[in-house]
């Protein structure tokens, strides 16, 4: 069943269950109102005659005349009501019967008490006075001088009588059940056709999205839940815009490094392979065997330091890599590093420089520390000519802060995005030989970073260099702050 169908059904079943409450509740309490009414006038007219009644007796025998009872009944008849009378003898004095009829002893016995009896219908149930034609209601009153009883009367109107304005109540009802229900039946339509074409508008936009539109956006003005859902809707088309733009960025991104590390391997397999066919067909000579030797060993190196970065890049990046840290002096490695590639530094013209204190304690993976260190130094001098690299190092807070500065091309804010994703190359036609050329230097510095509890960012602008920052906590201190 369509939800539209689904909404009329649920506003009729509120209405019409709403309405037979309502109308149930209304119909009896006019009906006891009804009864009550007609019990009442009854029970003046019945006490009313039987001080009438006492008053003319004599010796404390209740009597009224037969013309006059005549008369009464004559009248009575014109408000459809009827009336018997018995004696303190159980006996049927007016009006007169062939046979002599008496009542139960049952109930001659409640109203020698004193006590009145009310009959709702006298065909239904116990019968007090006898089945009639027409169901009649009304009491048996009895009539007492002190506490004895000098006579009984009954007096009844027909039910139907008592019943009519119950029955216009009903028929009112009905008219209004389904005057109700039409009424109902358009609002539920409109209500619910309002509310179901949000839903089919989101419906829509999803097939889109499905399709792979991306640009949709639903128009909302959050005044109940569904808005939220199209405004929720909206964000969620949002982030996946920007997820599928950064898959196909990835995905050019690797199809880049797949192109550069074909190509980087082509260039040492093939001088590889040249030399060894050389040397097979004796076409080297003697003297330069030597250097042919030592440049296939230079690109065998080239070629496992590529298989060497990929595969712990992938070790670091699924948490395979154990850190063993220890508080050891970062000034030592800042140092070493300096040392270890200051003749890269000196190839482009630039100069390395250290920035630190003597003692700078940290608590680290010192081999991974190092290699942080390492890698953002060769990122730095792979994008920095006739320029100054600095190694800055200082206490912070409860943490060690590393920088490594330099003032070479800089990086661009959209290049600033993706720099510690893989394969990404912030300027790949200047990437050198032995500099991180793979892309991955800095995903491994990332992803080391991490590993360590600790924070790296980089400010940067074209022509203007960049600046590394990577913070290291102290043993301890990251976690506590966590709980």
């Amino acid at each position: 069943m369509k939800l539209i169908y689904q909404h009329m059904l649920g506003f009729l079943i509120i209405i019409i269950t709403t309405i037979s409450i309502i109308g149930y509740a209304e119909i009896d309490y006019a009906k006891n109102q009804a009864y009550s009414q007609n019990y009442h006038r009854m029970e003046n007219y019945a006490d009313s005659l039987g001080q009438l009644a006492i008053n003319e007796g004599r010796n404390g025998e209740a009597v009224l005349s037969d013309n006059f009872l005549t008369q009464l009944q004559f009248v009575l008849q014109g408000d459809d009501m009827q009336f018997r009378i018995f004696n303190g003898q159980n006996e049927q004095i007016y009006p007169k019967v062939p046979n002599q009829v008496k009542l139960s002893k049952k109930v001659f016995a409640t109203l020698k008490k004193g006590q009145e009896i009310r009959i709702k219908n006298n065909n239904v149930g116990r019968s007090y006075i006898g089945k009639t034609k027409d169901a009649y209601t009304g009491v048996l009153m009895p009539w007492m001088n002190g506490k004895k009883l000098v006579g009984v009367i009954w007096l009844g109107s027909r039910v139907k009588n008592v019943e009519r304005p119950i029955m216009m109540a009903k028929h009112n009802l009905m008219n209004a059940l389904i005057v109700t229900l039409v009424v109902g039946l358009v609002l539920s339509l409109i209500i619910s056709y309002y509310s179901t074409a949000k839903i089919k508008r989101l419906s829509r936009a999803t097939k889109k999205v499905e399709a792979g539109d991306f640009d949709v956006h639903l128009e909302h003005k959050n005044s109940d839940e569904i808005d939220q859902l199209a405004g929720n809707f909206n964000q969620m088309v949002k982030a996946l815009k920007e997820s599928n733009e950064e898959i196909k960025a990835q995905e050019k991104r690797r199809d880049q490094f797949m192109a550069d590390v074909a190509h980087e391997m082509r260039t040492p397999l093939t001088t590889i392979n040249g030399i060894l066919e050389g040397l097979q067909y004796d076409a080297i000579p003697e003297e330069s065997k030597p250097q042919s030797i030592s440049l296939m060993k230079h690109e065998t190196k080239r070629l496992i330091r590529l298989v060497n970065e990929n595969l712990d890049y992938e070790k670091i990046r699924s948490n395979q890599v154990s850190l063993y840290k220890s508080e050891f002096n970062a000034a030592d490695v800042l140092h070493d590093v300096q040392t270890q590639l200051q003749q890269n530094a000196k190839k482009a013209n630039d100069k390395l420089i250290v920035e630190c204190p003597e003692n700078l304690p940290i608590y680290a993976d010192r081999d991974r520390f190092t290699q942080i260190v390492v890698n953002l130094t060769q990122n730095a001098i792979q994008f920095t000519h006739d320029g100054k690299i600095t190694l800055l190092g200082r206490r912070i807070d409860h943490a060690v802060q590393i920088q490594v500065k330099d003032n070479g091309i800089g990086m661009s804010k959209e290049q600033m995005k993706y720099i510690f994703e893989r394969f990404f190359k912030a300027d790949p036609s200047r990437a050198r030989l032995g500099t991180g050329e793979s892309g991955l230097g800095l995903a491994i510095v990332y992803s080391l970073v991490k590993q360590h509890g600790g924070e790296i960012s980089v400010e940067s602008q074209p022509n203007k260099g960049a600046t590394f920052t990577v913070i290291i906590y102290d043993n301890g201190y990251e976690k506590n702050n966590n709980i």
